[in-house]
């Protein structure tokens, strides 16, 4: 049983994006013998939905029901955070696309003995691929931004090392490869034709980026407008981050108006990018939702508020648009989460951002359908039209 992975970890270093850089260690690995990755290889994402599958938690459904579940709900992407064999012997024959989790615990090891790089994908992917559909493999979770220079320096030498290792299998082509950031691999974010990466941080960055501009792999970022809202209340619209009406921003510099938060927040990866030389890399959203339920503290927390940013993030994914920016790149997001997960530590807001109930019932109803009925309130408009494309 692979180690269990604390889903969503660092989401709050978003508080921190203004803080005092950290000091960089150099970095001497590279990613070598890149397989580029041609307009014949794996479809990683169906669609434009997504959701993650955390289970810090000890009364959820087996696995098998999961896969039932998200059937009923057609959401055919998913992702884990870490290799899970019940979970992958329960995706087997699903047909739906799984990417699995090397954990931050695994990479000073794997970047140290590329051996250990082989082992993992022996002992997590070969067994169930191409039975369990496994279309991607995330290497750590929020590592540069965090604090700690010796695994952020590891990160690249286990994605080099997992890259070689997925090449000698020959699945370099069939399975993407990547790594989630948190919004504080950025030095600033508004506005978004401001954003620019962390200089502290290039020196991990630019391999990575390097790497995965090669294989095609987009950049993946965890984006909560509801942190931002919440680390911010007073000065930030919350209409604004609902995707509700408001009047919006203009970004001074490109004219380019905005009235909501989750494009900005793409947009800005988009321009962080471009200054450092990747004008044609994909963003897409690893993380993204809204808690229904937080402390006094946590301004925003609640249900109204989760069904609102739910429903409209999903109306606006299914547009099947790009950004202000980038509007010819199809915007894509993994949602957090399938479940409430009632052992994550932390603040109440973290046990709560989860679609369903443990119990397989609604926990934040944008139309979804359940294992069993549920009195979760209806959302305030969903006509169930606007989601029959999802599975297009």
């Amino acid at each position: 049983m692979a180690p269990r992975w604390k889903s969503g970890d660092g989401r709050r270093r978003l508080l921190l994006l203004l803080c005092c850089s950290l000091l960089a260690f150099p970095c001497h690995c590279q990613v070598t013998n890149v397989s580029h990755r041609s307009d014949q290889g794996i479809h990683s994402f169906v669609g434009t939905y997504g959701i993650n599958y955390g289970r810090i938690a000890d009364n959820l459904p087996a696995p098998e029901d999961v896969v039932r579940l998200l059937k009923l709900a057609r959401i055919r992407n998913v992702k884990i955070y870490d290799a899970e064999h019940k979970v992958l012997d329960a995706f087997r024959g699903s047909g739906l696309n799984l990417v699995v989790a090397i954990p931050n615990e695994f990479l000073k090891d794997m970047a140290a003995n590329p051996s250990k790089a082989m082992d993992w994908l022996n002992e997590n992917v070969q067994p169930y691929y191409p039975a369990t559909r496994i279309v991607g493999i995330t290497v750590g979770n929020e590592v540069l931004g965090g604090g700690d220079a010796g695994l952020a320096e590891a990160l690249v030498g286990a994605v080099a090392n997992v890259h070689d290792a997925l090449r000698m299998l020959r699945l370099d082509r069939r399975i993407e490869l990547s790594t989630p950031h948190s919004e504080g691999v950025f030095a600033n974010s508004y506005p978004p034709s401001a954003c620019v990466f962390r200089d502290d941080l290039m020196v991990y960055l630019r391999p990575l980026l390097d790497f995965f501009s090669k294989t095609g792999a987009p950049f993946y970022v965890n984006a909560y407008p509801f942190l931002a809202y919440m680390s911010d209340p007073s000065h930030i619209d919350i209409n604004y981050a609902l995707f509700k009406p408001n009047a919006g921003i203009v970004d001074p510099k490109t004219g380019l108006h905005y009235d909501n938060m989750f494009e900005a927040q793409l947009d800005a990866a988009y321009f962080a990018l471009e200054a450092a030389g990747y004008p044609g890399m994909e963003v897409r959203v690893a993380e993204t939702g809204w808690a229904s339920a937080g402390d006094a503290t946590e301004a925003g927390a609640g249900l109204a508020n989760a069904i609102t940013y739910n429903r409209n993030l999903r109306k606006r994914l299914f547009l099947r648009k790009g950004t202000p920016y980038r509007p010819g790149r199809v915007a894509k997001a993994y949602i957090f989460a399938l479940f409430n997960e009632n052992l994550k530590p932390g603040p109440t807001t973290e046990r709560h951002y989860g679609l369903f109930k443990p119990d397989g019932s609604v926990s934040i109803n944008i139309g979804l359908k359940g294992l069993v009925p549920s009195s979760a309130p209806p959302p305030p408009s969903s006509p169930m039209a606007l989601f029959k494309d999802q599975m297009a």
